[in-house]
């Protein structure tokens, strides 16, 4: 079963490392998304097969199996695969819209 995602939704992927494309990039393989992507990593101490959690923002609903997130580029995935982090609250306002009468 699908889990319910809202658009401004803090959410993380598990991703496996592939390999070390140059001294500060690391490809991964991220699940259920056909393409390998690459991430800046500098510690030089990620190995082959070891798992990294992304973060980013839901930015597109497709239907309740797939979401899009903002990982630096939009990145289309399963539902299932994805962890809510922090929900989206919308700001709250401090003062009133329109002014106080004289």
């Amino acid at each position: 079963m699908a889990k319910a995602f809202n658009i401004g939704d803090e959410v993380a992927i598990t991703a496996t490392v592939r390999r070390r494309v140059t001294d500060d990039r690391v490809s991964v393989s991220i699940p259920s998304y056909g393409q390998p992507h690459s991430i800046v990593d500098r510690t030089m101490q990620v190995r082959k097969g070891q798992h990294i959690e992304l973060i980013g923002d839901v930015t597109y609903l497709l239907d309740k199996n797939r979401v899009t997130v903002n990982l630096g580029i939009p990145v289309t995935v399963d539902a299932s695969v994805l962890r809510l982090v922090n929900a989206y609250k919308p700001p709250t306002r401090k003062r009133l819209l329109v002014d106080k009468p004289i």
